[in-house]
């Protein structure tokens, strides 16, 4: 079948001053007709109206109400929840006026006469203690350390020995020479009969060893017990004369330290 072709007609005759206009229509709604419409300028007696409307106060009470929720969080954070309200029974040293007049004093040195005039019996002074030549101000907890109290052995002085025995009143002194001995087993006959000289040689060897480590650790504990206390600050050091245990007798251990040794057991036998 012969293919049939539209015959294109003729438009009309090109002319350059001829042009096409072509009209276009935008859909347009009320809504884009307000949008695009200026906004009618305002008054000025409008303008002053809403600046006399305006109170500061409500700004302020919004900053008090921040500040106020802010303090009760960093009150019960450095409290270790004990207070929403800075109501704390012992403040951290950073707190204390004394502890930031001795940073920026530096460290004292006191010899032990010199030492023992901060006992506590003279309300003027600050309590001090010493364990171990670092003298430290327990002035926060006078009730304890103060005339008195329950730990006042312990003001004034360097009774790290002690520390360590728990003989308080017999153990004022800093001389740890001996102190290892109240972990040490006792001698028993019967059980030291079934070592070979040697043997048992070696056994004491390792259980002075093991004594001397537990007495170090007693101490170390008690001293970073005040290291990071909250409430002690650390005031300075503690003079002594050089070879000063030199011209100290030799104690013995304390009548509770020496009951609480034990006799000697069998390695790897039960209690």
């Amino acid at each position: 079948m012969p293919e049939i072709r539209q015959r294109k007609g003729k438009g009309p005759a090109k002319d350059e001053n001829y042009r096409t206009t072509v009209v276009e229509e935008l859909v347009t709604s009320e809504s884009d007709t307000a949008a695009t419409q200026p906004k009618p300028k305002r008054k000025p007696k409008e303008l002053v109206d809403d600046e006399e409307s305006y109170s500061p106060w409500v700004d302020v009470l919004r900053v008090l109400s921040f500040l106020a929720v802010a303090s009760c969080g960093l009150s019960y954070l450095v409290s270790g929840g004990e207070s929403f309200t800075w109501n704390l029974k012992a403040p951290p040293k950073y707190f204390q006026l004394d502890w930031w007049k001795t940073q920026l004093r530096g460290p004292i040195y006191l010899t032990p006469a010199e030492l023992a005039t901060y006992d506590g019996t003279d309300e003027s002074k600050p309590i001090y203690l010493a364990i171990n030549g670092t003298i430290f101000d327990v002035s926060p907890n006078r009730r304890t350390y103060g005339p008195g109290g329950s730990y006042q052995f312990f003001a004034g002085a360097d009774a790290a020995r002690a520390f360590v025995t728990g003989c308080f009143a017999e153990d004022r002194t800093a001389d740890l020479r001996g102190v290892e001995d109240m972990f040490l087993p006792l001698d028993d006959a019967g059980v030291d009969a079934r070592f070979a000289a040697a043997e048992l040689a070696a056994l004491k060897e390792k259980e002075l060893d093991e004594a001397r480590e537990r007495a170090d650790e007693a101490l170390r504990h008690w001293i970073r017990f005040f290291e990071n206390s909250p409430k002690y600050a650390k005031v300075g050091y503690l003079k002594r004369e050089k070879n000063w245990l030199d011209k100290e007798p030799r104690r013995q251990l304390c009548e509770s330290a020496a009951k609480g040794r034990k006799p000697r057991k069998i390695p790897g036998s039960e209690e």
